[in-house]
């Protein structure tokens, strides 16, 4: 690896680094200061009572970390529709490893310009079992992309984002550069719906307390510990009912009374033909 011998300005390494995203098809781009982990800014939509601890910000897994960087792949609808089944769970593990991948690269990119950088893995467990004893991962992706300005959180504790709503799946690179922020959606994104909290097969998802309330993190791990043993995690239900996101759009999914047995029924026959094969 060759090293530059010269540093890019901010706004020049940061419109470098946009064109590499552009160039690997990389939709969602976000930028945040650590700062925003140990002072959370007051125009975020949400207020907590309690922040993470501090072990989880960035500084405490990469002390020479100055900006967050955060990129996002899109879950298709469609497929998300057949879950829980083989379908989303090759989509799952597809959206995965360009995650890591891209990543990867994009760190080496920051490296190679004279910035010292990581990107870290989309999960930071090993299996699910492991979450049902440690039901934490050292990492939150989602309050990245949170503090980063691509989106808020739902009720389902996951980050809705206008374009897809819950259906992104992302990752984070830490970089010494210090690089100018994104700024912060201060839109609350959920409709209060219910649906997500209705849909949960194990009710996992709570109305109680502050917004967003936390989901019961070890119900939800047994429901993906089940599906791992019959090859068909995760389970992703609460994810594509949500109405929010321009992709009901482009998909003509507006009408949600699909997911609740209404609707054409040839959408339902392709469901369960995708769900009768390749999983037990």
């Amino acid at each position: 690896m060759i090293i530059r011998l010269f540093f890019m300005g901010s706004r020049s390494l940061k419109r470098g680094f946009l064109k590499k995203c552009e160039e690997f098809g990389i939709g969602f781009v976000g930028f945040a200061p650590v700062e925003r982990w140990e002072d959370p800014p007051r125009e975020l939509p949400h207020k907590f009572s309690r922040w993470m601890p501090e072990e989880f910000y960035p500084r405490s897994i990469y002390p020479e970390v100055a900006t967050v960087i955060v990129i996002g792949f899109p879950i298709q609808l469609p497929i998300l529709e057949t879950a829980p089944s083989i379908y989303y769970h090759e989509l799952y593990k597809t959206v995965n490893s360009l995650l890591d991948l891209r990543a990867y690269e994009l760190s080496v990119f920051l490296n190679e310009e004279g910035y010292p950088s990581i990107y870290l893995p989309r999960d930071g467990y090993a299996t699910v079992e492991v979450l049902l004893e440690k039901p934490f991962a050292f990492f939150s992706h989602k309050h990245a992309a949170y503090l980063a300005g691509l989106g808020s959180f739902g009720l389902s504790n996951l980050l809705l984002t206008p374009e897809y709503g819950p259906r992104v799946r992302f990752t984070s690179i830490f970089t010494g550069a210090s690089i100018d922020p994104d700024p912060l959606k201060v839109d609350d994104l959920c409709t209060r719906c219910l649906r997500c909290v209705r849909s949960c097969p194990v009710g996992a998802i709570q109305v109680k307390g502050e917004f967003p309330p936390p989901i019961d993190k070890k119900l939800c791990a047994m429901r993906s510990a089940e599906l791992w043993s019959k090859h068909k995690s995760p389970c992703g239900i609460c994810i594509k009912v949500c109405p929010v996101g321009e992709d009901r759009k482009l998909f003509d999914r507006m009408d949600m009374s699909i997911y609740d047995g209404e609707g054409p029924v040839e959408y339902r026959r392709a469901w369960d033909h995708v769900r009768r094969y390749g999983t037990l």
